[in-house]
């Protein structure tokens, strides 16, 4: 067939198809998101106009956040589907590299399409063209190398036919996923060659389950077996392999309490009996108290990041690790016992080994009394009071009228602690995307707009602070213009309140963090509409004074959003110092002068640097 470079690309998107956990089979790349520069209209923009009934593009207005949006189309998809998204070369490319970090750091596919610089040279230096002395051969899209998990810059259109099978294999492979670039030139965009008709043959990309080794599951087994107080911590692995109920069999049958981290959030029911609460800085203090206690944990899916492990300090010294996971490389951190496979074959396998081994029964029932104190203590903070409401009152009007097929999210600042501490989660499917592996800010907003082409069987409720809102909107409009319902409650605290909090909890002289105390040449230095901004972007404004007024306000911005098809924002002003804490400690550095140095100096010790290895 022949074909230009481009064209061959978009019939081979066509061509992919993967099948989702319930076994339906759909496109494994759903959506294009684009923004046409000289770099990419007339080659990839060209090829994408011709197949336009097939493959849906959708126009972006930051390059950033339409990235974003297709990582938020990929999380809430379960891995299932990839968004792809293109861009001119120069600024357009590097605004990207931003989303490659958040898909990167989360484990999450992505595929980008950057424009490039000319093969030839002939009419070097062209437009956007960053020229580097010592090697012509470098362009601005370099710089996705190091957030890249397969990168590629197409010379040849053959390039393709050798090119594309590692590009599906990386961004199905449960062990590999994340971003995907394809640097793309512009005239070998253009360029034709006689493609062979079998690489555009449809395809359906089956999740592969590693089975781990026999000899990992044997030894797994004789360690958990030697536990009195065993704990279990489902990860994001869990929610992509389907294996939430498995593991909760599993804790069942052997009475093991069961812990969250920030990716693997809603996956156990609130009201199970083995239920400890969210693990780590940003989870709940009884979960933490179980994570001390416990003598043998047994993590699965999870990278055990330091909001996660409370920088390593919230396990007991003595504790004994077993990890499952895809990818080797998290297996073996801290010197686990590594179990190297999918999260529900390697439990399948582990099960019959446990025989009728059960923890202490103290233990087990021990999950239950914390998880009703952090209740508690939950209900206490969600209390209506008088004043402006605070982050966790917020959280419980959303959590309270919710449905159990809604969708929440957020990423960065005070939310995440809030969201993934005090939610209460119906539980069966992930119903939560909080972006905490590189907390992005703005991922709010436009990872909600890739969220909610994917989920729609219920509505998808971003929550965000003021700072984020300012930092990436654009995607509002985005998902205004193309028809895409979701509720978005803007939470204004007069500043980036959550580091104001880091800043000042250390003994951090208070400076440019919430408004007051950052430089103007004003006596009265203006202040954002917020409400008037998102209404010139197409939404729905609903402006509630206080807590009564938004408990009225939510029901009714989720009923225009849907009826209206576009998003509904919800602008209340929070206060900016009351927030939920889990007691748990993150390293930071403190520097010797400033007042929080002695808990540094205290808590460094206890910080595990490796585990020992099990005999």
């Amino acid at each position: 067939m022949e074909l230009t470079t481009a064209q061959a690309l978009v019939a081979w998107l066509i061509a992919q198809h993967s099948e989702t956990l319930e076994g339906r089979e759909v496109p494994l790349f759903p959506a294009v998101f684009a923004i046409f520069g000289h770099g990419n209209v007339l080659g990839l923009g060209t090829a994408l106009e011709e197949r336009r009934d097939i493959l849906p593009v959708w126009r972006g207005h930051t390059e950033e956040g339409m990235a974003l949006a297709a990582v938020g189309l990929a999380k809430a998809t379960q891995r299932r589907q990839v968004g792809v998204a293109t861009s001119s070369i120069g600024p357009g490319a590097l605004n990207m590299v931003t989303a490659a970090g958040v898909a990167h750091a989360n484990r999450l596919p992505l595929l980008l399409l950057p424009g490039d610089t000319f093969t030839s040279r002939a009419p070097d230096p062209v437009l956007q063209q960053v020229e580097h002395f010592g090697d012509p051969t470098v362009t601005v899209n370099d710089a996705f190398r190091p957030v890249s998990r397969y990168f590629d810059r197409i010379t040849r259109p053959e390039q393709l036919i050798a090119t594309l099978p590692q590009v599906a294999r990386v961004l199905t492979d449960p062990a590999q996923a994340g971003p995907v670039v394809l640097a793309l030139p512009q005239d070998v965009q253009a360029e034709t060659f006689d493609f062979p008709e079998a690489l555009f043959e449809p395809v359906v990309h089956r999740i592969t389950r590693q089975r781990p080794d026999t000899r990992e599951i044997a030894s797994a087994a004789e360690l958990l077996r030697t536990a009195e107080r065993p704990l279990l911590i489902l990860g994001g692995g869990v929610r992509y392999s389907g294996a939430s109920e498995r593991a909760l069999d599993l804790a069942v049958r052997h009475g093991i309490p069961v812990t969250e981290t920030t990716a693997g959030r809603t996956l156990v029911p609130h009201d199970h009996p083995l239920y400890t609460g969210p693990l780590g800085i940003t989870g709940s203090a009884s979960a933490n108290v179980m994570a001390a206690q416990a003598d043998v944990v047994l993590a699965v899916g999870t990278r055990l990041q330091d909001f996660t492990t409370a920088s390593w300090t919230v396990f007991h010294p003595d504790i004994r690790l077993i990890h499952i996971n895809t990818a080797g490389f998290d297996a073996v951190k801290h010197g686990a016992l590594a179990v190297v496979g999918d999260a529900d074959a390697a439990l399948r396998d582990l099960a019959p080994e446990l025989a009728d081994w059960k923890a202490e029964p103290g233990w087990t029932k021990h999950a239950a009394t914390v998880r009703a104190e952090w209740d508690a203590h939950i209900d206490k903070l969600r209390a209506p009071a008088e004043g402006a409401p605070t982050y966790a009152q917020i959280v419980g009007v959303v959590n309270d009228l919710s449905t159990p097929a809604d969708y929440v999210m957020t990423a960065s600042g005070g939310l995440p602690g809030e969201l993934v501490g005090g939610w209460r989660a119906s539980g069966g499917t992930p119903t939560m995307d909080v972006e905490y592996g590189f907390s992005c800010m703005g991922y709010e907003l436009a990872g909600a707009w890739g969220a909610a082409m994917a989920h729609t069987h219920g509505l998808v409720t971003t929550l965000l602070g003021d700072g984020s809102y300012l930092m990436l909107n654009s995607e509002l409009f985005s998902a205004a213009f193309a028809g895409h319902p979701l509720v978005a409650v803007v939470c204004d605290n007069d500043g980036y309140a959550v580091i104001a909090r880091l800043q000042e909890s250390q003994g951090g002289t208070p400076y440019n963090n919430f408004y007051p105390h950052c430089r103007t040449n004003h006596p009265r230095p203006p202040r954002v509409d917020f409400a008037a901004h998102a209404h010139s972007l197409g939404c729905i404004v609903f402006t509630p004074k206080d807590l009564n007024d938004f408990r009225d306000a939510y029901p009714r911005a989720r009923t225009a959003a849907t009826t209206e098809r576009r998003p509904a924002v919800i602008v209340i002003r929070t206060q900016p110092t009351s927030w939920t804490e889990s007691g748990a400690w993150w390293e930071v550095g403190v520097p010797q002068h400033l007042s929080g140095r002695d808990a540094y100096e205290e808590m460094k010790p206890q910080q595990l640097r490796y585990l020992p290895s099990p005999e």
